[in-house]
């Protein structure tokens, strides 16, 4: 039996975001969540829901992603300009 990299959805607060996909994208994106419901048990009655999960998942695994990220949150943030008043005091 094959692992896919979706497991069962989360129920989440949504943001809605409207989005295009190419046909061939949206028919990839159906046949997944059948093959989906299949492993899972869990009925996927509107495909576009996996959308969230699919990116949520995709970010989670990209290396680099990952390591500029942490490089982002650690930087050290630059300090405001200090006035003339408080290069004196």
């Amino acid at each position: 039996m094959h692992k896919l990299k979706l497991g069962t959805l989360e129920d989440d607060r949504p943001v809605k975001v409207t989005v295009e996909l190419s046909a061939a994208v949206h028919r990839n994106l159906v046949s997944y969540a059948e093959v989906l419901s299949g492993e899972t048990g869990q009925v996927v009655a509107e495909p576009t829901k996996l959308i969230g999960p699919m990116l949520a998942r995709f970010m989670a695994t990209d290396r680099a992603f990952a390591k500029l990220r942490r490089a982002r949150l650690v930087a050290p943030r630059p300090q405001p300009a200090r006035s003339n008043s408080e290069k004196t005091a």
